[in-house]
């Protein structure tokens, strides 16, 4: 089972290892993380992440699962040819085409998610039609070969359906057992509060969805 996640600058690491943690115990898993060069790679929080290989080197490989972390610097991704292009090709052949966060959002700017059901941060969810994917607003949505979800955290979920999809419900479960995740109910949080944090990501918002009318 091969593997490509993503590495690159600003990207939220809880997208990336969470995820990772999940996929790395698939049985006979390859993961790889790919990255412009070998040299670490620098989360938006700080985090420096040592990739496995480079762009150029993974070009060359049949990759069976694709996964595409969010964060900030994904606005960047999207800016660049070679990403997406790396992105485009990849996706095209993969059997299963996956992200978390506004990892969706470089799927759907690379022509990957036109017609899925799909869902990405709650905070964006309203650029997914800009990028001709059906907005879905839950934690994971899966679509045909598409998995894609919400932020952050909801990247151990999303990797824990990858694994049952492309594997079986007995390794999902056996993944989650030796985790130990079993998150419990979480309160449901004030409108305020939603409006505080919404706010607080506006700029954010703007900013992406002012890329993504470019790419139209």
């Amino acid at each position: 089972m091969r593997v490509a996640m993503l590495l690159y600058p600003r990207l939220t690491q809880l997208d990336l290892t969470g995820p990772h943690e999940v996929l790395a115990r698939l049985p006979d898993a390859r993961v790889d993380l790919v990255a412009k060069t070998r040299e670490p790679v620098v989360s938006e929080s700080g985090l420096a992440i040592v990739p496995t290989t480079t762009l150029d080197d993974a070009a060359a490989t049949a990759y069976d699962i694709l996964f595409v972390p969010g964060g900030y610097g994904q606005i960047a991704v999207i800016d660049d040819p070679a990403w997406l292009g790396f992105v485009r090709r990849t996706g095209a052949t993969a059997r299963w085409v996956t992200s978390a966060c506004t990892g969706a959002l470089v799927l759907g700017a690379a022509g990957l998610l036109r017609g899925y059901r799909a869902a990405t941060h709650w905070a964006f969810m309203e650029l997914l039609p800009l990028v001709d994917a059906v907005p879905t607003p839950e934690r994971v949505v899966i679509d045909r070969n598409r998995i894609t979800g919400g932020g952050v955290t909801a990247g151990i979920d999303i990797a824990l359906a990858i694994a049952e999809h492309a594997c079986s419900r007995d390794v999902a479960d056996t993944i989650r057992l030796q985790l130990e995740y079993a998150p419990p109910p979480q309160p449901t949080p004030s409108p305020e509060l939603v409006e505080r944090v919404r706010a607080q990501m506006t700029a954010r918002f703007a900013e992406r969805r002012a890329q993504l009318e470019r790419l139209r």
